[in-house]
């Protein structure tokens, strides 16, 4: 069923709705809008007259969100949110060119895929990018992306996931660290301050077990949410770091970084590209997907 268009508020009313809600105040919206506060104050009104619902309660010179309010303040956002994407796009795609949005984790972002991303424009000028971070899965449906980076399982809804690579790591340090703390044997890693990522907690404890290293606690040591300050901080001397292969090319290549222990592993997850069911048919979505398999190979 349909809604009324009548009963559909107008984008002006919801931006009127947040700002007043961010700041918690009317005449606080009304600057921001270059509105007047009578102005804001008569949108919120009419909002609240059509859902049949206070949004805010007014104490003293304040203005608070309701229960109801606090309920509809996040779908507004999203709503906003989106609206203002499908604005950027269109005025992206103005002068014929293929738009492609993209979610990309974090580092595999910044130290894999820009660097090669001259490439696909190179053969590719009629395509813009747009490029987002996102750390964790989330609600495809909800955002406008063509296509997302994903490492874990095969597993996302409404999408579908294809294998692009899986991940070797293995031990890595400045050289000042390994002056202090020379490695002969694996074991000989646990003697110096290890490198953990927040995320992946077994990480050391997994790899001193395949190694055959037994008997002590691979707990110790300082932890960090991504894989870009884990590097900055081996670079720095900070301790031993597991780190994918991929990430650490140039700092190799370079000396920031030395193998500490020439012993990989292959992590239990992989990364994949993830296509939403209604972008599957795009041949931009399609080419970069190519692209991206044929990087990889």
């Amino acid at each position: 069923m349909n809604l009324s268009r009548s009963i559909i508020p107008d984008l002006a009313v919801l931006q009127a709705f947040e700002c007043a809600a961010r700041h918690g105040s009317f005449t606080q919206a009304a600057l921001e809008l270059n509105l007047t506060q009578s102005a804001v104050s008569r949108q919120i009104r009419t909002l609240e007259n059509q859902l049949h619902v206070n949004l805010f309660e007014r104490i003293r010179k304040r203005v608070v969100l309701s229960s109801a309010g606090k309920a509809m303040l996040p779908e507004v956002r999203r709503l906003l949110a989106r609206t203002e994407e499908m604005v950027l796009r269109a005025m992206a795609s103005s002068d014929g060119k293929n738009v492609l949005s993209i979610a990309t984790l974090p580092t595999f972002g910044n130290r894999w895929l820009l660097r090669r991303l001259p490439d696909f424009l190179k053969d590719n000028p009629n395509t813009v990018l747009n490029i987002a971070s996102r750390s964790e899965p989330f609600d495809l449906t909800l955002e406008d992306f063509d296509l997302a980076i994903h490492y874990g399982q095969p597993v996302w809804a409404h999408a579908t996931c294809t294998y692009l690579c899986s991940e070797l790591i293995l031990p890595v340090a400045s050289s000042s660290l390994l002056n202090s703390f020379p490695v002969t044997q694996a074991q000989d890693l646990e003697q110096g301050p290890l490198l953990h990522l927040a995320t992946r907690p077994r990480l050391w404890a997994e790899w001193f077990q395949l190694n055959g290293c037994e008997g002590f606690s691979p707990y110790h040591g300082s932890r960090f949410d991504q894989f870009s300050m884990i590097i900055e901080a081996a670079i720095l001397g900070l301790g031993f770091a597991l780190l994918p292969k991929y990430l650490i090319e140039e700092e190799i290549a370079s000396g920031r970084l030395q193998i500490a222990w020439d012993k990989p592993i292959a992590t239990t997850n992989n990364y994949y590209i993830v296509t939403p069911e209604m972008k599957q048919q795009s041949l931009t979505t399609k080419k970069f997907q190519e692209w991206l398999l044929n990087q990889v190979a």
